[in-house]
């Protein structure tokens, strides 16, 4: 242990803990705007200096270790005057309309300029503008960022993308898509990893919700939305919700009260997806088709980006089921358009997801006998979906929990896991095993794969399950960084799977892109938990006993991978 006084109180912490933390774990708040525990402690912003007593520089508290004796002042005169200064240079290079920005409210930099009681900006204010492609998922905005370093670091050292990187010397020192490439070019995934940890509104997702907006209010549109599974994990963080407050039906109530016509939540498409890729992977299995390679998930676009880049060679193991936002789709221009008998050009399909490669996906055509178009129209995220209500003056207290619409009403526990890493695996491992003996397994059978965190086993979550004579051998892996070493693994022949779900977000989409963003904070672990929970009450828990899917297959799919199943639920993997 290690003595110390911090603002005249006498603490004792463990060695090699940092000031900051030495203060955080006595109550004592000191600001940052760079600082990222294990992945950013380079002292870039110095908003987070001390004093210490003896030292006439003052030192940088997030990667200063506390040392036996030392007594820190955290607010000190010549602290403030220096931490305010410091702020005022950084906002002036910075865009300050605060009211135009996705971030006002929660932003890092606006909370420190308030704190620190900044009314103006004595320093001459240069704004750097570079251009960008405003149609692109992602959008970054060079005159709001302060070089803090995180997307730099985030996407290196997590992600192992390296799109970002520092550019120029002195005062002209900025961040940028490294390599003077565009971000065309740059191989992103568009995990959205970098805009939930920066902490200004220098990066965000493309704003789609005026393009639904204009879709609501158009007569001659029938406005369809689906909500992930993961959305009902996080959304209620922005509104001041619970757990157990923040539902799925009142998601689906506060869409109706903004004008949809049907609101669906795609656990039923993950259901759908478990019944084409479980019965894919059984397939592939007993032919042999995967003895030397295993079969990959196609779940999730940031991954699939990620493959097709970097590992074109595995794009023939991936599942060629789409995911469960572009087969939801496709069910409504086909299936749910010959219900309501309209045309499927009338039904615009919008997703509520964790996601922003999800905005990317939509982009996928669709194909079916004279209709031509795209499964999905538009893509809003978590932080998109509670902008809507607020501008829509919904007050969320007065949201009851209503159904989705039928005929795609019903989802299973198996559905709703989809939204943690492991969740696909697990919902997968419960319906082959039905289609392989007939029966179901304890519903709990395969919780072997469930991820124990993401710093665990460098993100990889590994079982093997013996079904009769039959041994399957599943990896778990989220996170691109941690893929890229699994998958590196494979390659060497270290390692040998059958089945291997991959989530390109840490902790899968309850950490996607697109979700509620708490500056410092990772709550993926913590939102996946929240799933499982809902999986354990469920009365339904696995996919293969969905009513509604097993109608839909009746009425119109036949059996699970027939020939209109692969027309309209199956994709071919084009590299990018």
């Amino acid at each position: 242990m290690v003595n110390l006084t911090i603002d005249g109180k006498q603490i004792s912490v463990q060695e090699n803990t940092t000031i900051m933390e030495a203060a955080a774990q006595n109550g004592i708040h000191i600001p940052k705007l760079c600082y990222l525990k294990d992945i950013n402690e380079i002292a870039a912003c110095r908003v987070c200096v001390v004093e210490l007593e003896g030292k006439e520089k003052l030192i940088t508290s997030c990667n200063n270790p506390a040392e036996d004796g030392m007594v820190i002042y955290t607010n000190s005169p010549k602290v403030r005057k220096h931490r305010k200064t410091t702020v005022e240079l950084i906002l002036s290079q910075h865009d300050c309309r605060c009211v135009t920005c996705a971030r006002s409210g929660n932003c890092s930099l606006q909370k420190t300029a308030n704190d620190l009681n900044i009314l103006q900006i004595p320093y001459k204010q240069t704004l750097e503008h570079q251009k960008w492609n405003q149609s692109f998922p992602l959008i970054r905005d060079s005159a709001k960022c302060i070089k803090c370093m995180r997307c730099v670091q985030i996407c290196e050292k997590v992600q192992g993308l390296g799109v970002w990187d520092v550019e120029g010397t002195g005062s002209r020192t900025t961040v940028n898509v490294s390599r003077l490439r565009s971000i065309e070019e740059a191989d992103c995934a568009l995990c959205g990893q970098c805009i939930t940890h920066c902490p200004v509104g220098a990066l965000r997702e493309r704003d789609d919700t005026e393009t639904v907006w204009d879709a609501i209010a158009d007569p001659d549109k029938i406005v369809a939305v689906q909500v992930a599974p993961a959305v009902r994990a996080a959304w209620g963080e922005q509104l001041g919700l619970t757990r157990g407050e923040a539902t799925i039906g009142k998601i689906l109530d506060s869409l109706k009260k903004m004008g949809v016509d049907y609101a669906f939540d795609t656990t039923f498409s993950a259901d759908l997806t478990i019944m084409e890729e479980g019965t894919e992977f059984i397939k592939r299995f007993t032919s042999g088709e995967l003895k030397d390679l295993p079969m990959f998930t196609s779940c999730c676009p940031g991954w699939i980006r990620f493959i097709k880049t970097q590992y074109p060679g595995l794009v023939k193991y991936l599942s060629t089921a789409k995911s469960p936002q572009q087969m939801f789709g496709s069910v409504m221009k086909t299936y749910f358009a010959e219900q309501l008998k309209v045309a499927p050009e009338r039904i615009y399909t919008v997703s509520v997801m964790p996601c922003v490669a999800k905005k990317a996906e939509r982009e996928m055509e669709l194909f079916y006998e004279e209709y031509a178009g795209h499964d999905v129209d538009a893509v809003i995220t978590t932080r998109e979906l509670v902008k809507m209500i607020r501008s829509a003056h919904i007050n969320p207290k007065t949201l009851e929990d209503i159904p989705g619409d039928r005929p795609m009403q019903e989802g299973t526990g198996a559905g709703v896991i989809f939204g943690a890493t492991g969740g696909v695996m697990e919902a997968a491992l419960r319906s082959a095993y039905f289609l392989l003996k007939g029966k179901n397994p304890p519903a709990d059978a395969f919780s072997k794969v469930r991820s124990q965190g993401f710093n665990q086993n460098n993100g990889v979550q590994e079982a093997d399950f013996q079904i009769d004579d039959i041994t399957v051998r599943t990896a778990v892996v989220s996170g691109l960084g941690n893929t890229r070493s699994l998958l590196d693994r494979i390659l060497r022949g270290e390692v040998q799977y059958d089945f291997v779900e991959v989530m390109a977000c840490p902790g899968g989409c309850v950490g996607g892109g697109g979700q509620p963003i708490h500056d410092g904070e990772e709550r993926a672990f913590e939102r996946g938990k929240n799933l499982y929970d809902l999986d354990q009450q469920a009365e339904l828990r696995f996919s293969h006993e969905n009513p509604d899917v097993r109608t839909m297959y009746e009425r119109f799919f036949g059996n699970p991978n027939s020939h209109k199943a692969h027309m309209l639920l199956h994709t071919i993997h084009e590299l990018l």
